[in-house]
């Protein structure tokens, strides 16, 4: 669905011609915003997102356009932490069969502060939520990201906390409760936000 906002940005599911777009938003985050350039062995899904989720049952991605250009991405993928490089226990928690995994929630820099990372996570938190063949949707960041951790924080609750004393990954991970068997619930996502790149 689309839903154009008063800023004149675009929320929707991507489209085949969006594709260019959202990859070129998903290259420049990992060198100019997260400075680790392209990694093969976790970044396949970014060199062929048409197989990885336009072509994939489970697997969805959302993009917001502006004036023409795709500015954000968000992606979910039915797949759960892999053991390795994360903890064996986090593994088993969230199987790949019933899980929903939040990945590439990225924003160009110019674009901050306009919700577009909470508009775009709602829409996937959204789609979870209306997919009975997930049960759980989980995430993890790097907390080293300004601003990251508290903006996921807005819309779950760490399970995992890897950070360490060292100058890798500061990796915390997240569910996000999706709320179903409680219609009075408020709604996800509406507490303070922090608006900006997350992993």
């Amino acid at each position: 669905m689309s839903a154009p906002a008063v800023t004149g940005y675009v929320v929707r599911e991507a489209r085949p011609a969006d594709l260019p777009g959202a990859r070129s938003v998903m290259l420049d985050t990992f060198y100019q915003v997260f400075g680790i350039g392209y990694l093969p062995e976790y970044h396949q899904d970014v060199i062929d997102p048409d197989t990885a989720y336009l072509r994939h049952p489970r697997n969805r991605l959302w993009v917001a356009e502006h004036e023409g250009a795709i500015v954000a991405t968000t992606a979910i993928r039915a797949q759960g932490p892999a053991h390795p490089p994360h903890p064996a226990a986090l593994a088993a928690r969230y199987p790949d069969a019933t899980t929903a995994q939040l990945f590439r929630v990225y924003v160009r820099p110019e674009h901050h502060r306009r919700g577009l990372a909470t508009r775009l996570v709602r829409a996937a938190v959204a789609h979870v939520r209306a997919t009975p063949a997930f049960d759980c949707l989980y995430l993890h960041t790097d907390a080293r990201t300004p601003g990251a951790l508290d903006f996921w924080l807005t819309f779950g609750h760490i399970v995992h906390d890897a950070r360490g004393q060292h100058d890798g990954f500061q990796t915390v991970h997240l569910e996000i409760p999706l709320r179903r068997t409680d219609p009075g619930a408020p709604s996800v996502g509406q507490g303070p936000r922090a608006d900006g790149a997350a992993r």
